[in-house]
């Protein structure tokens, strides 16, 4: 099978592409109008349903021009899509939502309407907390990944096998977006749902739809014709890698689907660079309206197993790489990058609730990009080295100069700095410790090592961090503790004041300190 990283290609595509070639939405198909539900904006709906659309084969993706044509001499595509918005769009908050799928699965609700003692997955559209809607929220959900809802361009090569244009999937997401956004009906004459109700565009992804952020970015997609097509991006937990789609294949499934890991730690197309934010903004064409406002949110987990402190310093050294103005990084400290509710990890699974930090952090970028008001400064954990550390996934081997690096972490094994809920603030054990067995998933998701209840129970463990007996008076100390830790990060822009509240009566009802 041919492989055609990411960074062997961009240099071409970097070259040739501004905008895009003759693009349209030919058909938006509705098979299915349910209520979701009442929330602040009034009645919210949710369509499912397909979209369908042609190319150019002259657009810069890799074998587009291989790819069967229709009888206009265009490329066609065709993508799952799931809007969940206002029954009356315009009582919303004119901000459209994009979510780029994981692997198939919505992530959209997850990220932001996930209940603290509930944590949602991929893949849910229940309501949990609201937030989204009422906050007048529009949201759709885009397929782009082969075998995952979207129907790709393909062709047939040379030894008669069918082959997979994946890079159209980038094609796909930005072309979903400004129809959305923007058009009034599809080529057939079909109303887009969300005429008029459309100020500004964001795009959310985590992981690798992250990554897919990330690679969409730099090789120019974000610019459609006249205008950017995502006004912001909310990027979570990326790590340091890129997503390596821009090539054909085979099928059945995506070349997206795999990464790096402790079992795999030199698979190609994720750590080929550029790395960090900055190296990616300075490689991206210039669109004529801007490049986006960019909010990133990174986890302990990441620096762990994904290689994170790429992102932060490049493939070189230990130094850190200045932040452009357009961007603001965010590490949550002792947060996870995964939840798995069900798993084989050996060790106590990490259970902090961030998704508060998602909440306050989307509402900072939409005003940022609304024009209201600048979110608060990058806040970032203190790195050291992490050579020859077990617990931390090493440099690829392509990379000669990288150097690792993991968080500092205090007496308690908690990283020091960065953005700190109250869990973590005033603790009750350590956060995000290298999980047993470092597979995929269970380097991901963490482990939360509890402290001892009393001081006899700590010694007769051998514990070295204070036990919960000695750390907290009684409950109302440590309730009043993380009262204080609440408030701070609310002043501070990173919690708003409903979760402020659900965290401080989460306090109040703990059974852990007597």
């Amino acid at each position: 099978m041919q492989r055609l990283f990411v960074g062997c290609f961009a240099a071409t595509i970097l070259g040739l592409l501004s905008f895009p070639a003759s693009a349209e939405v030919t058909r938006l198909e509705i098979a299915s109008k349910t209520s979701y539900g009442t929330f602040k904006p009034g009645e919210y709906v949710l369509w499912k349903g397909k979209l369908h659309g042609e190319l150019s084969p002259t657009e810069a993706i890799p074998d587009i021009g291989k790819a069967r044509r229709n009888a206009n001499g265009k490329v066609e595509y065709a993508s799952d899509i799931v809007l969940l918005m206002p029954a009356a769009p315009t009582k919303g908050n004119g901000a459209l939502l994009v979510d780029v799928p994981n692997r198939g699965r919505v992530y959209g609700v997850a990220l932001y309407n996930s209940p603290r003692d509930e944590p949602f997955e991929s893949g849910t559209l229940a309501q949990g907390t609201g937030f989204l809607e009422d906050r007048g929220f529009a949201l759709a959900e885009v397929s782009w990944e082969l075998g995952k809802g979207a129907t790709l361009p393909s062709f047939v090569d040379e030894a008669g096998k069918t082959q997979y244009v994946e890079g159209a999937g980038f094609a796909i997401m930005r072309d979903a977006a400004l129809f959305f956004a923007h058009a009034q009906a599809d080529a057939a004459g079909t109303p887009n749902p969300l005429k008029g109700a459309i100020k500004r565009t964001l795009a959310s992804g985590k992981s690798q739809s992250g990554r897919f952020l990330k690679t969409f970015l730099l090789n120019g997609f974000n610019n459609g014709p006249g205008r950017r097509v995502f006004d912001g991006m909310h990027i979570f937990v990326s790590g340091s890698g890129l997503l390596p789609i821009l090539r054909s294949s085979p099928g059945p499934a995506s070349s997206g689907n795999a990464a790096p890991s402790f079992d795999d730690p030199d698979f190609r197309g994720v750590n080929d660079g550029p790395y960090t934010i900055g190296e990616i903004l300075a490689k991206t064409p210039k669109g004529k309206a801007g490049p986006p406002k960019i909010v990133m949110i990174s986890s302990t987990t990441d620096f762990l197993s994904l290689r994170a402190s790429m992102g932060r310093t490049g493939a070189d050294g230990t130094a850190e790489q200045p932040l452009p103005e357009n961007v603001r990084m965010y590490d949550i400290a002792g947060a996870s990058h995964a939840v798995l509710l069900k798993s084989d990890c050996k060790l106590p699974r990490e259970r902090l609730d961030w998704s508060p930090v998602s909440r306050a952090t989307l509402l900072a970028l939409d005003h940022w990009v609304s024009g209201n008001a600048n979110p608060p400064p990058s806040r970032l954990m203190p790195l050291e080295p992490a050579t020859g550390d077990p617990d931390v996934l090493a440099a690829p081997r392509t990379a000669n100069g990288a150097i690792i690096q993991r968080p500092k972490r205090d007496a308690d094994g908690n990283a020091m700095g960065g953005v700190r809920l109250p869990d973590v603030a005033v603790p009750l054990g350590t956060h995000a410790a290298q999980q047993d067995p470092k597979s995929f998933g269970c380097s991901l998701a963490g482990a939360f090592l509890p402290f001892a209840a009393t001081k006899q129970a700590r010694e007769d463990a051998k514990d070295s961090r204070p036990s919960l007996a000695e750390r907290y008076v009684n409950r109302d100390d440590y309730v009043n503790r993380v009262r204080i830790a609440a408030r701070a990060l609310q002043a501070e822009g990173f919690l708003l004041a409903d979760d402020a509240a659900v965290i401080i009566a989460a306090a109040a009802a703990t059974r852990a300190v007597k």
